[in-house]
């Protein structure tokens, strides 16, 4: 987005919490969140282009609160004043009518706050004429399933009470799959604020060495416990669970949390793992749906041991807990598992035999209560023998506890840690994406 284009928009936004601030009444207070993109998207399918164009979307929430009562409406957001203000008037008309009908909350936060903010984050992204020939000139002759998405997304926050936050940053992810005549697939993401060609160019070299491998008969295995490398997207996989009713305080209390036995000292999980958020890399915003920054780092797990849970206000306000600007549904937006001590070069030969694991899906809690986790291998996952890459594995489901894969199985991470970005779509680009190394593993449990 070119910067006379983002400043006008901010001046848009900015004009509208000015009109909003000057048409509430003294008892009303409100909230109002944006979000914004122009992004290029091409969809790729046998490494010819399927799709492409480019989207210019927005849309404001504007939450109204009065006698601890609230309401909200979306509607879309152009940067046209005169359309955006007479939807938003119509908007707040409306909540104000519906209010008085709806039954009190109590534990109804609202804007207190005096916190002002303003993040932009430039980048070089690929040209819209030149995504095509620029992916494309690798993998012309391999079958290339994929969608590039790039351009600029703005999130921004302002309230009743003063409180304002504009974030806007430019990125690209490219996130494809490399496939075999006999339908076994490689998956990779690149992703960044900067296209890299020297860094694309070696991801899709050490793609191809994966695909050839994959051209080997693939080799069925039994179920039981297989020492296994899970690679760091396998690990990013297994991570996020923890966003899924573990590290909010709010299931802490509610007796959901698959980190309960955590949170009450009756375990812990190896001194090699620890997890933190960590917001100074600016890939997503600091603030919340309520205007209030998180810090720039917090320690969830340290050493095994869990130091502090995601707490947003509204948890704080009902269990009488400290809040630490943890948004809405208290899940992890910028998190960081430490390295480890096993270098690249040891991975195989530490790993000897037993699995290497590129890729899960369908993952879900089959336990909450023990952590127990079952999901399935996909993508460019091998047998390994005597530090050998002996075939590609059918597909294989899993169901393991994280109280031992990051517990006592847990036998060592990686010196190297890599960012596996979020490349969902829904309502807009979604931002950031887990810095994570990968991970060696005893006895790992494969039910099927």
């Amino acid at each position: 987005m070119k910067i006379d284009e983002l400043s006008a928009l901010e001046a848009s936004f900015n004009q509208l919490i000015e009109t909003l601030l000057l048409k509430k009444t003294a008892s009303e207070q409100f909230t109002i969140k944006l979000s914004s993109e122009r992004s290029q998207f091409t969809r790729f399918n046998h490494a010819k282009v399927r799709q492409t164009g480019c989207v210019a979307d927005g849309w404001i929430e504007l939450n109204l609160m009065e006698d601890q009562r609230s309401s909200f409406r979306q509607f879309p957001f152009t940067g046209n004043w005169n359309l955006d203000w007479q939807v938003a008037y119509k908007a707040l008309q409306e909540l104000r009518g519906e209010l008085s009908l709806l039954p009190v909350d109590p534990y109804l936060v609202v804007p207190s706050g005096t916190l002002i903010s303003r993040e932009i984050h430039l980048g070089k992204l690929l040209a819209p004429e030149a995504v095509v020939p620029t992916v494309l000139e690798l993998v012309t002759n391999l079958d290339f399933t994929g969608i590039y998405a790039g351009g600029s997304v703005i999130k921004a926050y302002a309230d009743s009470s003063g409180q304002k936050h504009w974030f806007a940053t430019d990125s690209f992810t490219l996130d494809y799959s490399l496939f075999t005549t006999s339908g076994q697939a490689v998956k990779g993401t690149f992703a960044g604020i900067n296209w890299d060609e020297h860094a694309y160019i070696a991801q899709i070299n050490q793609a191809k060495e994966q695909l050839a491998l994959l051209s080997r008969t693939t080799q069925e295995l039994p179920r039981g416990q297989y020492k296994t490398y899970f690679a760091p997207a396998a690990v990013a996989n297994l991570l996020m669970m923890l966003s899924w009713a573990a590290v909010g305080e709010a299931d802490i209390q509610q007796g959901n949390s698959a980190l309960a036995a955590l949170a009450r000292q009756e375990k812990q999980l190896s001194s090699a793992f620890s997890l933190k958020e960590n917001f100074q890399r600016g890939l997503v915003p600091r603030f919340n749906e309520l205007g209030e920054m998180a810090a720039p780092e917090l320690s969830v797990i340290e050493q095994g041991i869990l130091v502090n849970t995601l707490v947003n206000s509204r948890t704080a306000k009902e269990y009488e807990k400290i809040a630490n600007g943890a948004n809405g549904a208290e899940t992890l937006r910028a998190p960081e598992v430490s390295p480890g001590n096993l270098a690249p070069e040891q991975i195989m030969s530490e790993l000897d035999t037993g699995l290497y694991v590129s890729n899960l899906h369908y993952l879900n809690w089959s336990d909450r209560p023990t952590g127990r986790i079952t999901g399935m291998t996909r993508y460019a996952c091998f047998w390994v023998e005597n530090s050998e890459i002996v075939a590609p594995i059918e597909n294989l489901r899993f169901d393991e506890s994280l109280y031992r894969f990051w517990g006592e199985n847990l036998i060592d991470l990686t010196t190297f840690q890599e960012f596996i970005p979020e490349v969902g779509t829904y309502e807009g680009r979604h931002l950031g994406g887990s810095l994570v190394p990968g991970m060696l593993v005893n006895d790992f449990t494969y039910t099927l």
